[in-house]
C-alpha cells in the first residue's frame, strides 16, 4: 500500500511539473509593439548660465530623433549600436518607464501602455541587481510571492518559481547563493538568467532586456540568447539591446535596429541587413562578423576609400535611411491594424497591486531578515562590540559611588558609543538598496510603505540583541546598581535611544544617497550632539544652549542618569565620612535628575521624526506612475 500512494504522489509531482513547464509554452495574451517618430529631448545645465535670460536651442540634446518601428508576438529585436546611441533609452522608452517629455507614439496592440500592459511586461536591466546572501531558488519564490496576484496559492507561486528554475536550465544551481564580487555564488550567465526568471515568473507577453550578454563569454552569451529565442516560439514580443554580438548571436535577431547618435540607420530583417548596406555602396573589404560591421558604419568609419570623413559617413547612412526605409516603414506602420485582440484582463479594472499590504509585509520582511542577518550577526560586528564591552567593564571595575565622576563618565560614554555605531550602521540601508527599490518599485513589486515598515521592522531584532549583550556585560562588570529594575531600566533606555540613532541613520541616508556625504553629515551632526550632550561643556552660552534639546546624547545620558541616581540620594563626599546630595553633584547638576518624561518624550518624537523623513525622502526613488486602463 505505501508503495502504491508512493507512486501516486510521485505522478501527482510529475504532472504538476509538467502543467508549471507548460505555463511558460505560450503567452497569455500576445503584445504588438509599434512605435512612430519617437523623439526625446533633454535639456542640458551649463555651468556659468545661470544669469542667461534667453537660452540658446543648444541647450537641448536630442537623444532619439525619429525612431520608427514595429515588433509582432514571435519576433525579437535586437537595438544595436555604439555607447552612447540612444539603445537604452529607446528601450526604456519603450518599456513605459522613461520620465519626462516624450514625443511620438508608442502603441501596444494600438493603445497606449497602461496597467493592464504594466502586468504582462517584463524588464531586465543590464546589471544583475540581486541579494548576495539568497539562494538562486530563495530569489525567485520570493519573487514570485511578490509579483503573481492572489488568484494563484501560494503553492502556485513556488512551483512556477520552480518551473521557471527548470526552464532556464539553474537546476544545478539552484541552491547556490547569487553571490557578489567577494561571496562566492553562481557564474555571470546563471546570474543574468536568475534576472531573466524574475521577469519570466510573470509570463510576460512582452519582454524587455538592456544588455543581456554584457560581460559574458560567447558562449554563455549565446546561450542566453537562445533561451530567449525559445521564448519568442510560445507567441512572445522580446526586445533588447546589445553592444557588440558574434556572428551565430547576430543572425537569431529576427529584426534589427541600427542606431548612432541617436537616429536611425537600419530597420528591418536581420538576415536582410548586409544586403541593404551593399545596395547603398557599403561593403566589408574583409570577410567580419556583421555587428562589428555595423558597429564601424554608426562610428562613421567607412570601408569606402573615397569617404573616410566620419560625419559625412553618418549623413550619408542617415539619408539613406530616410530614402529608402522610412517612407515606407510608415506606411507599412500606418497600413498594419491587424492587431491581436484584447484579453479579458484589458476591459477589467485591475487592481494596482498583485498582493495586499500584509502579505507584501511579510514577504519582505522574512526576505530581509534571511538576506541582512548574515551582515548585523557578522563575526566582526560581534566581536568588536564584546572587545568594547569587556575593555569597558574592565576600565569601570567595581567603580564605587564614592567615584561618582567615573560611574556617570560610563554612562556618558554608552550613551555616545552607542549613538554612533547604530546610526553608521544605518546610513549604508538605503544607499546600498537603491537599485533594488528602483527595479522593484518601477516593476510595481510592492508598495513603499510595506517596504519601508518591513526594512524597520527587521532590523529590530539585529540593532537591539548586540546592545542588549553590550549593557549585560558592562554594567555588572563596572558595579552599577546591581538590582533588577535599576538594570531593565538602563537597558530600556539604551535601547530606545539605539532606536533613535538608528532612525536618524535611515533619515540621512534616505536623504543624501550618498555613503561618504552621509557618513560626513552624520559625524558632525553626532560630535555637535554629543558636545552638547552636557558631560564635557557645562557652562554652555544661552545663545547655543538650544542645541541640547535636539541632541540625542543629551536626552540619553540625561535618561542614564535617572536610571541610576534619585536627587534625594547621597554619595561620600568627604574625608570624615561626609555625604552630599547626588543631585549636588557638579556633572549631575548641569544636567540635572529632573524632566526625565520631557527627555522620553523629546527621544520619542525624535524617534516617529527621523523615519517620517526617511519615507518621504525615499518617496521620490523608483516611484511609478500610476496608470490606469
Amino acid at each position: 500500500m505505501e508503495e502504491v500512494s508512493d507512486i501516486e504522489a510521485a505522478e501527482t509531482r510529475a504532472e504538476d511539473q509538467f502543467k508549471a513547464n507548460a505555463i511558460f509554452k505560450v503567452t497569455n495574451q500576445q503584445v504588438v509593439l509599434k512605435f512612430i517618430d519617437v523623439v526625446y529631448t533633454i535639456k542640458l545645465r551649463k555651468v556659468g548660465k545661470l544669469f542667461e535670460k534667453n537660452p540658446s536651442s543648444d541647450d537641448n540634446k536630442v537623444i532619439l530623433n525619429g525612431i520608427s518601428g514595429m515588433v509582432q508576438p514571435g519576433e525579437m529585436l535586437a537595438m544595436l549600436g555604439p555607447s552612447g546611441s540612444g539603445k537604452t533609452t529607446l528601450l526604456t522608452a519603450l518599456g513605459g518607464r522613461l520620465g519626462g517629455h516624450l514625443n511620438g507614439t508608442i502603441t501596444y496592440n494600438g493603445k497606449p501602455f497602461s496597467n493592464s500592459m504594466k502586468r504582462k511586461t517584463g524588464f531586465v536591466t543590464q546589471d544583475d541587481v540581486l541579494y548576495p546572501h539568497l539562494t538562486v531558488t530563495e530569489t525567485l519564490i520570493f519573487t514570485a510571492l511578490l509579483r503573481l496576484p492572489n488568484s494563484f496559492t501560494k503553492q502556485d507561486k513556488i512551483m512556477h518559481a520552480e518551473a521557471v528554475i527548470d526552464q532556464l536550465g539553474l537546476t544545478k544551481c539552484k541552491n547556490s547563493i547569487i553571490g557578489e564580487p567577494f561571496l562566492r555564488g553562481v557564474s555571470g550567465g546563471e546570474r543574468k538568467r536568475v534576472s531573466i526568471g524574475q521577469e519570466m515568473l510573470i509570463n510576460p507577453s512582452l519582454l524587455f532586456l538592456d544588455e543581456p550578454t554584457s560581460g559574458l563569454d560567447s558562449t554563455t552569451a549565446q546561450r542566453i540568447v537562445s533561451t530567449l529565442l525559445d521564448l519568442t516560439e510560445g507567441g512572445r514580443t522580446v526586445v533588447l539591446t546589445i553592444h557588440q554580438p558574434s556572428s551565430r548571436i547576430f543572425y537569431m535577431f529576427h529584426k534589427v535596429l541600427l542606431l548612432c547618435d541617436g537616429n536611425p540607420l537600419y530597420f528591418g530583417q536581420g538576415s536582410a541587413t548586409m544586403d541593404y548596406f551593399s545596395s547603398i555602396g557599403y561593403v566589408p573589404s574583409v570577410a567580419m562578423n556583421p555587428s562589428d560591421f555595423l558597429l564601424d558604419l554608426a562610428n562613421g568609419d567607412s570601408p569606402n576609400e573615397l569617404m573616410k570623413e566620419q560625419t559625412l559617413v553618418k549623413k550619408t547612412l542617415i539619408g539613406a535611411y530616410g530614402m529608402k526605409i522610412a517612407d515606407k516603414l510608415k506606411e507599412d506602420l500606418q497600413d498594419m491594424s491587424n492587431e491581436p485582440a484584447p484579453d479579458e484582463l484589458e476591459n477589467k479594472k485591475l487592481a494596482m497591486w498583485p498582493t495586499t499590504w500584509w502579505q507584501q509585509f511579510i514577504v519582505l520582511l522574512q526576505r530581509g531578515v534571511k538576506e541582512r542577518k548574515h551582515e548585523s550577526f557578522s563575526g566582526l560586528n560581534i566581536a568588536e562590540v564584546l572587545i568594547v564591552a569587556v575593555l569597558s567593564g574592565l576600565l569601570w571595575w567595581k567603580i564605587n559611588i564614592s567615584h561618582l565622576q567615573d560611574q556617570i563618565g560610563l554612562l556618558f560614554f554608552t550613551s555616545g558609543f552607542w549613538g554612533f555605531y547604530p546610526l553608521f550602521q544605518a546610513i549604508f540601508t538605503f544607499p546600498r538598496e537603491r537599485m533594488m527599490l528602483e527595479k522593484e518599485r518601477s516593476s510595481g513589486t510592492y508598495r513603499l510603505s510595506s517596504y519601508f515598515i518591513s526594512r524597520i521592522t527587521a532590523d529590530l531584532p539585529m540593532e537591539l540583541i548586540l546592545p542588549t549583550v553590550f549593557i549585560t556585560i558592562t554594567y555588572w562588570m563596572a558595579g552599577l546598581k546591581p538590582t533588577a529594575t535599576n538594570f531593565f531600566h538602563t537597558l530600556f533606555v539604551l535601547l530606545f535611544s539605539v532606536l533613535v540613532s538608528q532612525g536618524l541613520g535611515l533619515a540621512l541616508g534616505a536623504m543624501v544617497m550618498d555613503l561618504k556625504s552621509a557618513t560626513i553629515l552624520g559625524s558632525v551632526i553626532m560630535l555637535t550632539f554629543f558636545l552638547a550632550g552636557g558631560y564635557y561643556i557645562q557652562h554652555v552660552p544661552p545663545f547655543i544652549a538650544w542645541i541640547k534639546y535636539m541632541s540625542i546624547s543629551h536626552h540619553t545620558y540625561k535618561l542614564l542618569l535617572g536610571s541610576q541616581y534619585k536627587p534625594n540620594e547621597t554619595y561620600p563626599c568627604g574625608d570624615h565620612m561626609k555625604t552630599c546630595l547626588i543631585g549636588d553633584f557638579q556633572g549631575i547638576k548641569s544636567v540635572g535628575l529632573n524632566g526625565q518624561v520631557v527627555s522620553a518624550v523629546a527621544l520619542a518624537i525624535m524617534l516617529v521624526m527621523y523615519r517620517l523623513i526617511a519615507y518621504l525622502a525615499l518617496m521620490r526613488i523608483g516611484v511609478t506612475k500610476k496608470l490606469e486602463n
